[in-house]
């Protein structure tokens, strides 16, 4: 199987392919052509009652067609400007894989940003996208439809703190008045208001153009946990241990870094786990998550550090472990690693424990980096030059 996209899409054809001064041109044939995704578009079907338009590409078009003609577009950074763009041209392509028409005739895509974000990520992952740009754009896709109902919610300006640790609230409301007007609908213009008032109140909670300020690493991470928090309230820290949980894809590299950088901590791994109990890779795998739950339990209720080494390339995966830390009042920090495809399928394969390409393939379509609202600290070591790519988007 190949680890990377057939189309061999690279970022400097992403880079090229964003509309620039003095014509604004988009080059839909080129960007079309790019990915399958795109072209699948054209043959999915929208309510019409929110999408009189017709199809999600035609939808796309649109979107993209109104924010490149708009002034507060054209006025971003260039890195910013990139960003936004390619978050409109992929922030439906979830669509297709979750549409579906109701009893009652109506055609339904829920769940489709969370869905279109994993795809855009492998689809960016393959084409060497800088990690911090890409996670910038499936932010945006994620949340792409949270200012047309945030000011609705009894809870808005809590969902407006939280927005504001997966993008920039202020690019997300451009996004969403070109999503507005791209379409035809019988209300477009109360959705606009919606976007204007929902921008009002990021300003409000101060988060407008930047992550809200929390006073320190526990009242952030108390605040994500806790629906009755105050984003204000200053948490006291004390910590009872320190713990580290790593996240990556097989064949990143854990292992290796755990033993060049925390060699004397105890490790608690499934598969050590696996190996002390007996039980064999195609046994009762519940037991050895019980058996590596009470090894950490004992790890913590003695206040020692220790770290905790699986995949973790979810945060649903990640979820569990970090409650039970969060339980026993830990500090914990999240080690992700991250690879490009090529290296990443060929350290896959030399490991002793390397598992198919296909099952690769299927975890990188799962893959959600953790987010600073997940833990106290998050260390983010990705084999790519950051730097150089960086400037590269900016040029």
């Amino acid at each position: 199987m190949k680890s990377r996209n057939t189309n061999q899409v690279s970022y400097p054809d992403l880079l090229d392919l964003v509309p620039a001064a003095p014509d604004w041109q988009i080059d839909w044939g080129r960007i079309w052509a790019l990915w399958p995704q795109l072209a699948a578009l054209d043959v999915c079907p929208q309510d019409p009652v929110h999408h009189a338009e017709g199809d999600v590409g035609t939808h796309t078009r649109m979107v993209v067609e109104e924010l490149v003609s708009m002034s507060a577009w054209r006025s971003l950074d260039q890195r910013q400007r990139f960003c936004l763009f390619w978050a409109a041209v992929l922030h439906d392509v979830g669509k297709p894989a979750v549409t579906m028409k109701e009893d009652n005739g109506r055609v339904t895509s829920r769940g489709h940003s969370r869905v279109g974000a994993l795809i855009a990520r492998q689809l960016l992952w393959e084409a060497a996208a800088p990690f911090a740009w890409r996670e910038e754009i499936c932010g945006l896709i994620t949340c792409h439809q949270l200012p047309f109902w945030l000011i609705e919610r009894e809870d808005g300006q809590r969902q407006a703190i939280k927005t504001s640790f997966r993008c920039l609230p202020d690019l997300l409301c451009t996004h969403a008045r070109a999503d507005a007007l791209g379409r035809v609908c019988a209300d477009k213009q109360s959705i606009l208001d919606n976007v204007a008032l929902a921008e009002q109140l990021f300003e409000e909670s101060a988060c407008l153009s930047s992550r809200f300020a929390f006073a320190n690493d526990e009242s952030r991470v108390a605040f994500f946990e806790r629906s009755d928090r105050d984003p204000n309230f200053a948490a006291h820290e004390s910590f009872k241990s320190r713990v580290k949980l790593m996240s990556g894809l097989p064949g990143v590299g854990k292992d290796t870094w755990i033993a060049a950088n925390c060699p004397d901590l105890p490790v608690v791994s499934l598969d050590a786990v696996r190996d002390m109990i007996g039980e064999p890779a195609t046994g009762n795998q519940g037991r050895v998550v019980q058996a590596a739950y009470e090894l950490a339990r004992s790890y913590l209720r003695a206040g020692r550090d220790f770290v905790w080494n699986a995949t973790n390339v979810s945060e649903q995966l990640r979820a569990k472990p970090l409650r039970l830390f969060r339980d026993y009042g830990a500090h914990i920090e999240i080690v992700y690693l991250e690879a490009g495809p090529d290296r990443l399928f060929q350290q896959n394969r030399g490991r002793s424990t390397a598992i198919p390409d296909e099952a690769l393939a299927g975890l990188v379509k799962k893959l959600e980096p953790p987010g600073d609202w997940e833990a106290h600290k998050i260390t983010r070591l990705v084999a790519e030059n950051e730097l150089e790519t960086t400037s590269r988007a900016r040029r």
